[in-house]
């Protein structure tokens, strides 16, 4: 039920005209990695993950060549349940002891929009890797609205939300099948 943060490279779906090639980093308090499946199709249950580091590199004039890293700490995740966390971060899922991150690095980005695009890249959880594809959307790219009204948000970011489904026993997490993971990713980026 895990999967990361691959979100940054939406931001490499959209050209702005004036903008020049920046490196982003992902801004820890607005990035979530949401996960959700079904629970034996009684009820959709999700968790997040709290510790995301990403970054992309985006040229504006050519948002095919943006190249995405993400990595995310496994131990950081949470359902808002106590004994459901400590099961999912133990052999019988995640294994974070074993496995602390999980990581995504872009392959290549189609844009399918003016603001959308797929996102291919490697995902690794749990030891094995195996490709996904992100359907994101651009939200921002440009000055941060608040800028205006606080320093640290003052610059240029880039703001994007990805989706994807993932099969968790592809890489070898869980014993049985809880069916698709269902990844939501939303993000603020901020350029260095």
């Amino acid at each position: 039920m895990m999967i990361k943060i691959a979100p940054l490279a939406a931001a490499a779906l959209l050209a702005a005209p004036a903008a020049l090639a920046a490196t982003y980093k992902s801004d820890q308090g607005h990035t979530e990695v949401h996960f959700s499946w079904s629970h034996a199709g009684v009820s959709v249950q999700s968790g997040e993950f709290t510790q995301v580091d990403g970054t992309l590199e985006l040229d504006p004039e050519n948002p095919e060549a943006a190249s995405l890293n993400v990595t995310i700490q496994t131990d950081s995740l949470a359902t808002g349940f106590g004994p459901l966390d400590d099961d999912l971060a133990s052999a019988n899922f995640l294994e974070t002891a074993t496995y602390p991150e999980i990581t995504f690095v872009s392959t290549s980005v189609e844009r399918t929009g003016e603001n959308t695009a797929n996102v291919t890249g490697d995902l690794t959880i749990h030891g094995t890797t195996q490709p996904v594809v992100l359907e994101t959307t651009l939200t921002h790219l440009g000055e941060h609205p608040m800028g205006a009204f606080f320093d640290y948000n003052k610059g240029d970011w880039a703001a994007f939300e990805a989706t994807t489904t993932i099969d968790h026993q592809a890489f070898g997490v869980g014993g049985f099948s809880t069916g698709p993971i269902s990844i939501r990713i939303v993000t603020e980026m901020k350029a260095q």
